[in-house]
């Protein structure tokens, strides 16, 4: 990102050529400022427009602007002249005015939208003259990673010689803004920011400005653009990492730890009050050690990754939510002792076989596998005396497809087959009805009670968490 106080005197305008939009002439305007460049489209009346207020505010000759030209200012040879004659009075005016850089002199050459210091300078009046009401207002605000990099490297200088006396420039609005934000957005982007070279995904920050912050997004942002989360581990409530090439959890969790050693890390790096974690749409192959540091975890959402089985996740005894859709997994051995009370998981778009693995999750209230491999009806046997299980789906399996498909998984749960909700929808009379003689036939091949004249008011052992 430019920074004019830092490349003042490595800092270059020209003016290399002219286009024509609509029977206008634009002339384009080329910022250098040390290794960052950017484009700028000004047609004459601009120039006029702004040579008016540096003549009267900041003593620019009045004679230095070529003259307008009312007749032929159309031909090639007459635009080429003006652009020599407008390059050199930018050059000029450039020179003059390089220590001071007025602010009219900055938005004309866009200052605003690629330099650390003039960037700051408009977010600063904004937040002076609405930052209250945004704060109220504002579900989330969004920052770009444009602004999170200037507002962390305008840290690192002590007292920019240009800083404006004007109050509402002042960067302390920002810094206020800042410390009283509860939930902020990140959008990133590997496009060149305008007509720059800048590429906001390769620009570093820091997120120590953010003090009372309870929930973050980020998207498409590179964890290697984040140098710091500042108090974030003891205020973070929600966290959301999307579209970010992620590969671990620890990636963000110990973005700031210099030796991921689980042997080293210490209590100050555990995130207090974290619930709900979503990853999705990464590249996570395995959820490693690093989740220990969320014990207060509730809701994990690791959707469309490259999960094949789960780790032992047991240490987190406050997570009820599981979202492992669009992944990998195959076989789901054990679930019950690699994770405790569990209430819903998704395992929907899975390559999912068998339903043996969640036969002792006893807390389970809802159960998603849709868009598996499941072709076995009796499969169902291993979940249908889960007593806490309301909510299944299987649609989309190839079970799904057999004759009486849903007729023969209520049938399964017995006394309880009149609660249990398949594919969003509960069994109808008719269905229950069916269900019953196909009990009956069960009882008669299997020799036992049907379910349906026991006393389906007796009691079980085992309760919703």
């Amino acid at each position: 990102m430019s920074s004019f106080i830092k490349y003042r005197n490595e800092s270059t305008v020209s003016i290399d050529e002219a286009c024509t939009k609509d029977s206008v002439t634009y002339y384009k305007i080329t910022v250098k400022v040390g290794p960052v460049h950017w484009t700028v489209l000004h047609r004459y009346s601009d120039f006029d427009e702004l040579h008016e207020k540096l003549v009267s505010d900041h003593g620019v000759a009045k004679e230095l602007l070529p003259p307008k030209k009312v007749l032929r200012n159309k031909t090639p040879k007459f635009i080429e002249q003006r652009r020599e004659a407008l390059s050199d009075y930018l050059k000029n005016v450039f020179n003059y005015l390089r220590l001071s850089m007025p602010t009219i002199f900055a938005h004309f050459l866009d200052f605003h939208l690629y330099d650390i210091f003039f960037l700051l300078q408009d977010l600063a009046k904004k937040l002076f003259l609405g930052g209250d009401k945004l704060l109220q207002n504002e579900k989330s605000h969004k920052f770009s990673p444009i602004e999170l990099h200037a507002i962390s490297r305008r840290f690192k200088i002590e007292c920019p010689p240009t800083e404006k006396q004007d109050q509402m420039y002042d960067f302390s609005h920002i810094l206020d803004f800042c410390s009283q934000v509860n939930s902020l957005s990140i959008e990133g982007s590997y496009e060149n920011l305008g007509t720059s070279n800048i590429v906001p995904n390769e620009l570093k920050f820091d997120l120590i400005p953010f003090k009372t912050l309870m929930e973050l997004k980020i998207l498409g942002v590179p964890m290697g653009c984040i140098q710091s989360v500042g108090s974030l581990r003891d205020t973070l409530v929600s966290l959301s990492v999307l579209v970010a090439s992620v590969v671990s959890l620890n990636e963000f969790l110990l973005v700031d730890v210099l030796h991921k050693d689980p042997s080293s890390i210490a209590e100050t790096v555990t995130w207090k009050k974290l619930s709900v974690i979503n990853f999705g749409s990464n590249n996570i192959e395995n959820v490693d050690w690093a989740i220990k540091l969320v014990p207060k975890l509730q809701h994990l959402s690791l959707s469309s990754n490259r999960l094949t089985e789960l780790c032992d996740i047991s240490c987190l005894h406050e997570l009820r939510v599981l979202n492992l859709s669009m992944n990998s997994f195959s076989l789901c051995e054990n679930w019950h002792a690699k994770i405790g009370n569990i209430v819903r998981i998704d395992l929907s778009q899975n390559k999912v076989t068998s339903l043996q693995g969640f036969s002792r999750l006893y807390s389970l209230e809802s159960l998603d596998l849709s868009c598996n491999l499941i072709n076995d009806i009796e499969e169902v046997q291993y979940i249908c005396k889960l007593p806490c299980l309301e909510y299944l789906w299987l649609t989309a399996n190839p079970v799904a497809t057999s004759i009486d498909y849903r007729v023969k998984v209520i049938e399964q749960f017995n006394a309880r087959m009149s609660e249990i909700c398949l594919d969003n929808e509960k069994a109808s009379e008719k269905e229950m009805d069916t269900a019953r003689v196909l009990q009956a036939l069960r009882v008669v091949k299997e020799g036992k009670t049907p379910s349906f004249l026991e006393n389906s008011n007796t009691s079980h052992s085992f309760y919703k968490s």
